[in-house]
């Protein structure tokens, strides 16, 4: 068997405030790397403060990829990331350089380095059915829904998560075979690079906590609220029906803004749904990175050398 020659890349995943932006900017910097963001909130322009975008400062040190491709009431979907990290990466090596993918969204990182499914095209008129049905039971009623023709997909969707429940209906609807068949059916794609996976993760979950509430306060400090108000004042988002329907506004802490703005929730309570739904967040980041068998686990507070060693190895250097 011939020797893979392919030019080398870095993979490094993680939990939400695991550390991964200081990581993968340090490594892009050592590596003469350029950052692909795997991160399903920073698509979206104007989620700054709360997604923890990298800021002026950080994106001046290395060149990053795939972040503001979408106003905030569009979407994007997987697919169009597969498509756009992968040119991202073939331009990044033509030129010599390192890409480091670096983020968290589970399904983005698999739509790349796994593929997709040959998935049938949305159909407008039963995601109408499907919304106005949520609109009279609520979307835990279809979740029970999806429960009963698709057990799989029911137990990796969240009963919260609009998008995902409509999309696995409206497939089961549209070919009355299970979203959870078609997924099975994924090709894999070959990149133009050979992965390292790393996954940065504190050991100690209650540490992780810690700096999810920390940082969400920092985020508080910076102008979090402000930052969703000018959302909220934007003209195209006022003519959205449902804003928290959108895949921007889902993104943990701007939900809940959204609703504390609304008169919804008090600033207090806004502040503990906020942190705890960057938790559960986190807790199913952790789940997904425990099936990436082929990746090796670094704790940010205690092996920052030895990842520093294995990234060493890997690239010969």
């Amino acid at each position: 068997m011939s020797a893979d020659r392919r030019p080398l890349a870095i993979a490094l995943m993680g939990p939400t405030a695991s550390g991964k932006t200081a990581t993968a900017l340090a490594l892009a910097e050592r590596l003469g790397g350029e950052i692909v963001s795997v991160d399903s909130a920073l698509v979206y322009r104007g989620l700054d403060i709360g997604a923890a975008k990298p800021d002026a400062a950080e994106q001046a040190r290395v060149r990053h990829h795939l972040l503001d491709l979408r106003d905030p009431w569009q979407t994007y979907s997987a697919a169009e990331f597969a498509s756009d990290a992968a040119a991202a990466v073939t331009d990044i090596v033509a030129r010599g350089r390192v890409p480091i993918l670096a983020g968290g969204t589970g399904l983005y990182f698999r739509a790349l380095l796994e593929g997709l499914s040959p998935m049938p095209q949305a159909d407008p008129a039963i995601r109408a059915t499907l919304a106005a049905e949520a609109a009279r039971a609520g979307w835990p009623a279809l979740h029970a829904q999806l429960h009963q023709v698709d057990p799989a997909a029911a137990r990796r969707i969240h009963a919260t998560d609009p998008q995902r429940i409509q999309r696995a209906l409206e497939v089961f609807r549209l070919t009355g075979r299970p979203i959870s068949e078609w997924q099975a059916m994924a090709g894999r794609q070959r990149l133009p690079v050979r992965i390292l996976k790393l996954v940065l993760a504190p050991a100690d979950r209650a540490v992780l906590h810690r700096r999810i509430e920390m940082r969400f306060d920092m985020m508080l400090a910076h102008g979090f609220l402000e930052e969703v108000r000018r959302l909220r004042a934007l003209p195209q988002m006022g003519a959205v029906a449902e804003p928290l329907d959108l895949p921007a506004i889902r993104a943990v802490g701007y939900r809940q803004a959204w609703q504390h703005l609304s008169g919804q929730l008090e600033i207090g309570e806004f502040r503990e749904r906020g942190i705890f739904a960057t938790r559960q967040l986190a807790k199913r980041q952790l789940t997904w990175l425990r099936g990436e068998l082929d990746a090796r686990w670094f704790d940010p507070a205690t092996d920052m050398q030895r990842l520093n060693a294995a990234v060493s190895a890997f690239m010969g250097r």
